[in-house]
C-alpha cells in the first residue's frame, strides 16, 4: 500500500521587512526593498492560499531576503545582499542564527516528523520572479521547478502543467523556468537530507507581471495554480494542519 501524502507549503520570500536593528546597513539601499530583489511580490498570498486549499501547514518568512536569503546554502556567495554581507562577522552570524536557521530547521523538522510517520512529503515552495532581468523579457507565466532524476518530482511538475492548460489556457507553463529546479536552493538541499519516495519538493515560479494586474485576474490566476495543483497531486484526500507559522 502507498504511504499517505503529506502536503507542506512553504514560502521563503514572503516579505521585504528589515528588523530595526539591521536598519542602519541598509542606508544607502532602501531603493532595493522596494524591487524583486528584496522580496517574492504576490508569493506569500499564494502560499497562504494554497495551505487554505489543500488543509496543509503553511510557513513562510517575512524578512527581506536581502537581509539573508532564506533559500540559498550557508556558503552560498549570495546568502548575505550588498547590505549585509559587509557587516561584521558577529552580526552577520547572529543574523544567520535568528532567522535563517529557525526557519531551516522548522521545515526540515515538519517534514523529518511526516517522513518517519510513514508518510510522503509533498512540498510546494511558493516564489514568483521579475517579468525581465538583465534586458531580456522572460518567456513564461508559471514556471515549475523539480529535480528530473526524480520520478515522482518529474511526474507531478507534468501532470500540473496539463492541468493548467484546462484552468488556464492563456497562461504558459514552462518546467525548470526560470531557474533550473537542481540550483542552489532550499528544495535541493532537502532532497539530500530525504530520499524520492519520502520526500517531493517543488518551486511553483509565478511571473510578477500577474501579480502587479492585480484585481479579478491575479485571482483567477492564483485560483487556476491552486485547482490544477489538486487536480494533479497525488494525494486524494488533504490532511488536517495546525495553524500556519509565520516567521516575522
Amino acid at each position: 500500500m502507498p504511504a499517505e501524502d503529506f502536503f507542506l507549503i512553504t514560502c521563503e520570500h514572503g516579505g521585504n521587512r528589515v528588523p530595526s536593528r539591521y536598519r542602519d546597513f541598509f542606508r544607502g539601499h532602501e531603493p532595493l526593498l522596494r524591487t524583486h530583489r528584496a522580496y517574492d511580490v504576490g508569493a506569500l498570498r499564494v502560499a497562504r492560499e494554497f495551505a487554505d486549499a489543500l488543509s496543509a501547514p503553511l510557513m513562510v518568512s517575512t524578512v527581506s531576503r536581502l537581509l539573508i536569503d532564506l533559500n540559498r546554502s550557508p556558503s552560498h556567495p549570495k546568502l548575505y545582499s550588498e547590505a549585509t554581507r559587509d557587516a561584521p562577522q558577529d552580526i552577520r552570524e547572529e543574523i544567520f542564527k535568528r532567522y535563517y536557521l529557525p526557519y531551516r530547521m522548522k521545515v526540515e523538522t515538519q517534514i523529518a516528523q511526516a517522513v518517519a510517520a510513514g508518510m510522503r512529503v509533498v512540498h510546494v515552495s511558493c516564489h514568483s520572479f521579475t517579468p525581465e532581468l538583465d534586458g531580456k523579457v522572460r518567456s513564461a507565466d508559471l514556471g515549475l521547478l523539480y529535480d528530473p532524476a526524480r520520478t515522482a518530482e518529474t511526474g507531478l511538475c507534468r501532470r500540473w502543467q496539463t492541468s493548467l492548460k484546462v484552468y488556464a489556457a492563456m497562461l504558459k507553463t514552462r518546467l525548470n523556468y526560470p531557474y533550473l529546479g537542481t540550483a542552489d536552493g532550499f528544495t535541493v538541499y532537502l532532497r539530500r537530507r530525504f530520499p524520492p519516495d519520502a520526500y517531493l519538493g517543488i518551486e511553483l515560479e509565478i511571473n510578477q507581471k500577474h501579480v502587479r494586474g492585480r484585481g479579478e485576474h491575479w485571482r483567477a490566476v492564483r485560483h487556476a495554480v491552486i485547482e490544477a495543483f489538486h487536480d494533479a497531486a497525488p494525494l486524494e484526500k488533504p490532511l488536517a494542519a495546525p495553524n500556519p507559522q509565520v516567521f516575522a
